[in-house]
């Protein structure tokens, strides 16, 4: 079934693409009537459709319906709500300072839709990252065309028969197909590009972008680290343990972006965290559908290759079992696998966790900084000097403490990457932002005119430049009536 789904015709894109211009140039897609609607829209299809969305999400990785709900469809629910909220005041004209000597004067930051937008979507939360997204274009008030991944039929199938019913179709448009149907996409003249995804594949973009001068923003994958300081308590120890897993197992089995990739642990506890980890993953995962499965057969192979070296394969501590019939893999631990082996060096995206132990947990800044820059870092300490210490000395997407992953589902904060991690921001008013233009406006008058702006030029005038220059209007005034300060 993988890829397997009724493509648009490539000699039909130019028409698409064509016609989508048309409707934003005609500017109904530019009022917040149009935009609340679309939006309102969006929310119907996730709360309409909601079994529909956990059977196609069942089918294309496995996800149980309460994981379904928490990572994608409750979390897009209450974005989207945050937005309608917000929306007239994010649209608002802002308004800016000006100079006295440009008195009277006004000046505004006016946010203004990009244009036509191109949004490039994931397997791994194949409704989440795409709508989220597509919320934003909406509202910024866009037109726009999702190209949800082939690799997720079911969903996307979903999203190219609901789409049309919910929202615009003349302004929304879903199209399918593989990486050549991408391309030809990209050979297009888009005001934004969006792509969530592989670095292998954001190259590509970003290579195609170039001919147009499009604007890219990236959403890549990394390794995030999560450092486990000591924690004093059972409790406290516990609850850390929790976010861990949940933060490792219970998010698409690890096939994720911010999911965590390995840890870093002081030596002497790296035993009791070990412990912890396994008997609380034997609690938690009591039945093969609590965990979703590898997405397919491709997959399943480069994550049971990493363990065909042996140095890695000696270093499983928990789990490692493997059923290629259902493309499962068991919860796995691995301690202190060889640094320069392949699973510590490649994005992990599946169910092993390595863990890495270090001398003193400060010690950890400086592995972090030996590594590319991360899409986030986790830490669970108490230690609130090793907290400002991250903050200050390291460099990522996002820091998250005592917790992990649930930044994601933060409106008010930013979600995006750094360096090799991607670039550019989405998620809430970051979201409208990104999809937005903001123009600068001034407004003067023709009251008053100062002719020391223009040639010819003396040391008067010269003199007088200064003075506006350093806001000193005492001076210019001064001046001005030939008189000396």
């Amino acid at each position: 079934m993988e890829g397997r789904m009724p493509e648009t015709p490539a000699l039909g894109l130019d028409g698409l693409v064509g016609g989508l211009r048309e409707v934003y140039r005609s500017g109904r897609t530019r009022e917040l009537a149009w935009r609340r609607s679309q939006l309102n829209g969006l929310i119907s299809l996730l709360t309409e459709k909601e079994e529909d969305i956990f059977d196609a999400l069942r089918d294309d990785l496995g996800k149980h319906r309460t994981e379904a709900f928490r990572d994608e469809v409750g979390v897009l629910v209450k974005s989207v709500k945050n937005t309608l909220q917000n929306l007239e005041k994010w649209a608002a004209p802002e308004k800016a300072s000006t100079p006295l000597v440009s008195f009277p004067a006004t000046a505004l930051v006016v946010p203004e839709p990009l244009g036509l937008v191109l949004i490039f979507s994931c397997w791994n939360l194949p409704l989440g990252l795409a709508l989220e997204p597509l919320s934003g274009a909406l509202a910024a008030g866009n037109a726009m065309v999702l190209k949800p991944s082939e690799l997720a039929p079911s969903t996307a199938a979903f999203l190219a028969a609901n789409i049309p019913r919910y929202l615009d179709s003349d302004a929304v448009k879903v199209v399918l197909g593989g990486p050549e149907v991408g391309e030809k996409l990209m050979e297009h003249r888009w005001d934004k590009v969006l792509f969530t995804g592989g670095a292998r594949v954001g190259r590509i973009i970003m290579t195609k972008a170039a001919k147009h001068f499009t604007p890219v923003a990236l959403e890549l994958g990394s390794k995030c680290p999560c450092i486990v300081d000591w924690l004093d308590s059972k409790r406290d120890s516990q609850i850390a343990v929790n976010r861990i897993i949940g933060a490792k197992w219970s998010t698409c089995a690890g096939q994720a972006c911010i999911a965590i990739d390995y840890i870093l642990v002081e030596e002497q506890f790296a035993p009791i965290l070990i412990e912890l980890l396994k008997s609380t993953i034997k609690r938690f995962f009591t039945k093969r559908e609590d965990m979703t499965r590898i997405l397919n057969e491709k997959h399943f192979n480069r994550l049971s290759g990493l363990l065909k070296d042996h140095n890695v394969s000696c270093s499983v501590v928990h789990g490692g079992g493997m059923d290629p019939k259902t493309l499962s893999i068991e919860p796995t631990i691995l301690l202190n696998p060889p640094l320069d082996s392949d699973i510590m060096t490649e994005e992990i995206f599946g169910p092993f966790l390595p863990i890495i132990t270090v001398k003193k947990i400060e010690d950890s800044i400086e592995f972090l900084n030996s590594k590319p820059k991360p899409l986030a870092i986790y830490a669970f300490t108490r230690n609130e000097a090793l907290k400002q210490r991250i903050i200050k000395e390291t460099s990522s997407g996002s820091v998250t403490f005592n917790d992990a992953i649930v930044q994601y589902g933060l409106e008010s904060i930013p979600f995006g990457g750094i360096g090799q991690s991607g670039f550019g921001q989405y998620h809430g008013k970051y979201s409208f932002e990104m999809f937005s233009h903001k123009k600068a406006v001034l407004k003067r008058s023709l009251l008053i005119e100062f002719m020391f702006r223009y040639p010819p030029w003396d040391d008067r005038k010269l003199g007088l430049l200064r003075h506006v220059f350093r806001y000193d209007y005492v001076s210019l005034f001064l001046a001005l009536l030939g008189l000396r300060r």
